[in-house]
């Protein structure tokens, strides 16, 4: 069964989570029941296929032992080549899902959500290492922040330390009505975006587009018409996802971020980077272009930090892009991307400088519209019909 794929799903849902509900609205604690909830879930998302379930299975139990392990071993040691071992040990997994398709090994290792329970652990050896995890993590709850049923298969990314708050946080009635209206919301939301909206545009345009236009549009018009209805379509389908996600999780009490802020309004790349896919975006600048800028500085192999801050823009891109899959459509994705906040952030240095572009509606108007359709670039890029 796929997550949020069909009604069935949220009736199932809803018919398992009205316990949660009924306790919630007395201010009883319901996290012993949504561990049975979020095991039915799961079961019932990987049960159809034996062989995601044996992956899913031992991945976790693989991450777990790692993760553990390692805090043991932090609390006495903090020894760089132990750590560097962890992180590497933590995205194997991961690597095999991308590599193995190539070798033709398709159906040999993998299953729905490797990426983001991952980014998890990893997230948790980083923490580790950086002493904001001190305190003796419960397996039992280890293995609930990994595999958080309305989140596992693709976001939004949380963080153990605002998760686990939550998770021993019990609400009082008149907060969890609050949550409870807010994840209906979100839930009604994601139905607007993913099966309207979403289902308009793939239905009655991008099925036609590019090339079956019927002569209505030029071979130009077509391929500019595919941008950008597969932009909105990639931005609805995903954002409403997201938004069922967050609505799941604050019924079940579990405040989950946001993922989207209306990106298709930003000003500039940077503001963009901000609104879209948020936790993918600020996991990569914490764990990825932060850390590397901090190590090449310490290193001091190179003095120029605008050089250093550069690289890492690329480095951060560049892993976006193949995250997504190896072929080259998203590689040059990541890499336009790159370009896009380099060359911002040299504009945003130059006119610091001499002051030519003011701050007011009309530069602002201007560099939505600029912003806007520099996106719906990337997104053409991304779909593959560039190349």
């Amino acid at each position: 069964m796929t997550p949020y794929g069909n009604i069935a799903f949220f009736l199932i849902i809803g018919l398992l989570l009205l316990p949660t509900i009924l306790l919630g609205l007395r201010g009883k604690s319901a996290k012993h029941y949504n561990l049975l909830v979020s095991l039915i879930v799961l079961a019932l998302i990987f049960g159809h296929s034996l062989n995601g379930s044996i992956s899913l299975i031992l991945f976790t139990v693989f991450q777990i032992v790692l993760i553990t392990a390692y805090q043991r071993y932090r609390l006495q040691q903090n020894n760089g080549p132990v750590f560097v071992m962890a992180v590497l040990l933590s995205i194997l997994p991961l690597v095999l899902v991308k590599i193995l398709p190539i070798l033709g090994l398709h159906h040999l290792f993998g299953f729905l959500g490797v990426s983001y329970i991952t980014f998890k652990a990893v997230q948790m050896i980083l923490e580790t290492r950086d002493g904001l995890m001190k305190e003796k993590v419960s397996i039992v709850e280890l293995a609930y922040f990994l595999l958080f049923f309305p989140t596992v298969s693709s976001g939004p990314i949380d963080r153990w330390r605002r998760f686990t708050k939550d998770f021993h946080s019990v609400p009082s009635s008149e907060d969890y009505q609050k949550l409870l209206l807010s994840g209906i919301n979100y839930i009604f939301v994601g139905f607007l975006y993913k099966f309207i909206l979403a289902y308009l545009i793939y239905n009655y345009t991008l099925i036609y587009l590019p090339n079956h236009t019927y002569n209505y549009l030029t071979p130009f018009q077509g391929q500019l018409a595919y941008m950008y209805m597969y932009s909105f379509y990639l931005f609805f389908d995903f954002a409403g996802y997201s938004a069922f996600a967050v609505g799941v999780s604050r019924i079940m009490g579990i405040q989950t971020p946001i993922n989207f802020n209306r990106p298709f309004a930003s000003r500039n790349i940077k503001d963009f980077w901000n609104r879209w896919h948020m936790s993918l975006s600020f996991w990569f600048r914490d764990y990825v272009y932060m850390r590397f800028v901090l190590w090449m500085t310490k290193k001091k192999w190179l003095k120029n930090k605008f050089a250093i801050s550069y690289i890492g823009f690329f480095l951060l891109f560049f892993l976006m892009g193949i995250w997504h899959g190896l072929e080259w459509h998203f590689v040059v994705y990541g890499l336009y991307h790159a370009l896009l906040i380099i060359s911002f952030d040299k504009f945003e240095r130059w006119n610091k400088k001499h002051k030519l572009w003011p701050k007011n509606k009309w530069t602002h108007a201007i560099g939505v519209f600029i912003t806007f359709n520099a996106v719906c670039f990337g997104f053409y890029i991304f779909s593959g019909k560039l190349f």
